[in-house]
């Protein structure tokens, strides 16, 4: 027995249009507060979950996300500054899955999107890992493919944080290590 909602007709419509509207807001939004996340740093963990969320929430508009789980990485926990900022950014890529949930041709004429469409569609969750895992702007377009593509949100979800983890594990170590590295430089 399947018991998931199957939206139709209007209602269908009505989902898409409220998805786009809603990402619209949330990236317009964290542009404009994007200097005040900066202070969330004070916070630890919480904060690095949060920032990341943030920076990965906007679509097109960048905000420096790794850059602070870089920077993080070398005051705090290594592993709990990926776990989070992996988290994070996973969560803050719903905006494109939920973009692609919205208008499956808002970007289906970019040849790139049609490959990551290709890629995803053939590959489904792999896709999302490995695209999470590689630093790149096209994770937006994977996000919005997986989303048009109807992949069911928690396997999105899933292997967006596993890939997003496993990415942020690089860069906090870089930061942990740059430390070092500092210190070993400057005697």
């Amino acid at each position: 027995m399947n018991n998931a909602i199957r939206l139709t007709g209007w209602r269908l419509t009505a989902a898409r249009i409220l998805a786009l509207i809603l990402v619209i807001v949330i990236t317009i939004y964290i542009f404009t507060i994007r200097d005040e996340a900066e202070k969330l740093r004070a916070y630890g963990y919480p904060g690095i979950f949060l920032i990341s969320i943030l920076a990965n929430a906007t679509l097109v508009l960048p905000v420096p996300g790794v850059a602070i789980t870089f920077a993080m990485g070398a005051v705090l926990n290594p592993y709990l500054v990926a776990l989070a900022a992996g988290a994070g950014s996973a969560l803050g890529e719903l905006t494109g899955y939920l973009a692609g949930f919205s208008g499956r041709g808002v970007v289906s004429k970019n040849p790139a999107y049609e490959r990551l469409k290709q890629f995803t569609e053939s590959y489904g969750g792999l896709a999302i890992l490995v695209m999470a895992f590689i630093p790149n702007p096209l994770f937006d377009l994977a996000g919005i493919a997986a989303g048009a593509l109807r992949m069911p949100v928690i396997k999105f979800l899933f292997w967006a944080v596993i890939g997003k983890t496993l990415k942020m594990i690089a860069f906090a170590f870089a930061g942990a290590q740059s430390i070092e590295w500092l210190i070993n430089l400057l005697g």
